[in-house]
């Protein structure tokens, strides 16, 4: 998992930047996790019989065809297929057509599968991994009804008590676990909001995760979640170490991982103004919540007003903000006049009391989202989970608006909808923000998100022969209503397969779920809270 080896230059990795086995044993952030055996199976040079995955996929001049899929390209302009090829070269999509000659390439047999982009997950905590499910009642903050909704929170115990306990070991594990288990469901891009930089060797923890795990992401530089409350972090960077981050660990262009500055408005005007300064003067895309509770809307005005921070700053087309809900009409217009762009976590605020996913503000203003998944604690990351539930929630909303016009009784029972009504969201539209909309929301569309000539090959081939699914009859409908996890039967970043006939490659699962389990138990412990599974 080494970008160079990848790339057709052998490296010696007891000096690579990116070498694993050098990173674990230097660094204090990983020794424990890799105490004893390697996190990562061998695994033995293949032959291009059928069974096996082509042979060095995703390494320069290595070509394989993937043959006779119902290929759906998410662009327009190639267009979609009952059945056609994609053939890939090194990292690199070279054609998509039907009947494609390939001389020497090696295959993988499509028939009867879903051939697609992988999905992007523009917002999601890995570093929360091991504490999935905690949190499955709770609220975003104790509300004082006395519900089970209103102890524990996420506020009160996952930022407040488990964040500040967690070593960089804790945060090596939760994110390369939870990033392996994306890319099995086939999100071959994340966002990974990692709120848990305490100390520089926190963030090349969370970092090297990101490398190790072997998919697209982008690094999001944020704060030291609950310690900087607290006041427990003494070693925090936090956004000072930017630059040396940047230079450390990007300063190529052309890699998997890329850097977003977290610029978090709800630590105040001062971290407000120093980190989207920093993150401006580096070239980085900037990233916050924006949400209902902790007094943000006053802080979003002035931003939009270009008055935020210190007095000097306000949002621009560098911008990527979460959530979303609860924002003035005024800051709302001012995000579509300058192109920023929103990401939504359907699931997580219908779920939390973040507010109303704003979809319909979004349709109103000419604007689309990306999906994220956010916090595990709470609910799944699985991306059939958010499509389905965006669609579910918008189509909800409107068609109960519809039925309003009429009052229930015949002859008015069934109105046609006035033309004031946003149009019903269908498989395509939630498809396009899985994909399409993700890879543009991380600057990243000129790599990813569609089977495209000329763009990275991140790839995802989905059974349709399964018994959840079969016997297809609409494409676009079967990935979006029926599908989930089992059906992810390959999966491709970069040319390289990194899942092959449902089962991720080169990966030991077992020993990594033994170390996050007992990274687990340490966080309960540090922190004093009891573990308890019917809790």
């Amino acid at each position: 998992m080494c970008r160079l080896c990848d790339e057709g230059k052998p490296q010696d990795h007891a000096g690579s930047q990116l070498g694993r086995r050098d990173f674990l044993k230097a660094s204090t952030a990983t020794a424990a996790a890799a105490a004893g055996m390697s996190l990562f199976a061998a695994r033995p040079a293949r032959a291009d019989d059928g069974n096996e995955a082509p042979a060095d996929s995703g390494r320069r001049g290595r070509r394989y065809v993937i043959r006779g899929g119902h290929v759906m390209s998410m662009d327009p302009r190639v267009g979609d297929f009952a059945q056609a090829d994609v053939l890939v070269e090194g990292k690199k999509i070279l054609d998509v057509r039907p009947n494609i000659r390939a001389s020497g390439a090696g295959e993988i047999d499509a028939r009867g599968k879903i051939v697609m982009p992988g999905f992007i997950d523009t917002h999601h905590h890995q570093f929360e991994t091991a504490l999935r499910s905690f949190l499955a009642n709770g609220l975003l903050i104790n509300d004082g009804s006395g519900s089970p909704s209103a102890n524990p929170t996420y506020f009160e115990y996952i930022l407040l008590t488990f964040a500040p306990v967690y070593r960089p070991e804790d945060v090596y594990i939760s994110e390369l676990f939870g990033g392996l288990s994306q890319l099995d469901d086939g999100v071959t891009t994340v966002h990974d909001v990692s709120q848990i930089h305490h100390s520089p060797e926190h963030s090349d923890a969370a970092i090297k995760a990101l490398f190790d795990t072997g998919r697209r992401a982008a690094f999001g530089f944020f704060e030291s979640a609950g310690a900087n409350i607290l006041g427990t972090n003494p070693g925090n960077k936090y956004p000072t170490d930017a630059p040396r981050i940047k230079s450390q660990w990007f300063s190529s262009s052309d890699q998997l991982v890329h850097m977003i500055m977290g610029g978090e408005v709800y630590l105040g005007d001062a971290t407000t103004d120093q980190s989207w300064t920093i993150g401006r003067q580096l070239g980085l895309q900037i990233a916050a919540h924006i949400l209902s509770p902790f007094g943000i809307r006053p802080i979003f005005d002035k931003l939009a007003a270009g008055t935020g921070g210190n007095g000097r700053i306000g949002i621009g087309p560098d911008n990527l903000f979460i959530h979303m809900t609860g924002m003035a009409d005024a800051a709302w217009q001012k995000v579509k006049d300058v192109g920023a762009q929103v990401s939504i976590a359907f699931p997580i605020e219908m779920n939390m009391r973040h507010g109303i996913p704003p979809i319909l503000k979004l349709q109103s203003l000419g604007m689309e989202p990306s999906l994220s998944t956010d916090v595990e604690v709470t609910m799944t990351a699985d991306f059939f989970t958010q499509m389905r539930v965006c669609m579910n929630m918008q189509r909800m909303v409107v068609n109960q608006m519809v039925l309003e016009q009429g009052d229930f009784y015949p002859p008015s029972q069934w109105p046609t909808p006035t033309a004031d009504k946003p149009q019903l969201l269908n498989v395509r539209d939630v498809l396009r923000f899985a994909t399409l909309n993700g890879a543009k929301h991380l600057r990243l569309d000129g790599k990813t998100g569609s089977l495209t000539p000329g763009k990275e090959a991140d790839i995802i081939i989905l059974d349709a022969t399964a018994i959840n699914v079969a016997p297809l009859n609409n494409v676009p409908g079967a990935v979006v209503s029926l599908m989930d996890r089992t059906n992810v039967e390959t999966v491709i970043v970069a040319g390289k397969v990194r899942k092959w006939k449902g089962k991720l490659l080169d990966v030991d699962l077992n020993h990594l779920r033994q170390q996050l389990e007992n990274s687990r138990d340490f966080i309960f412990a540090k922190a004093g809270v009891p573990q308890n599974l019917y809790g």
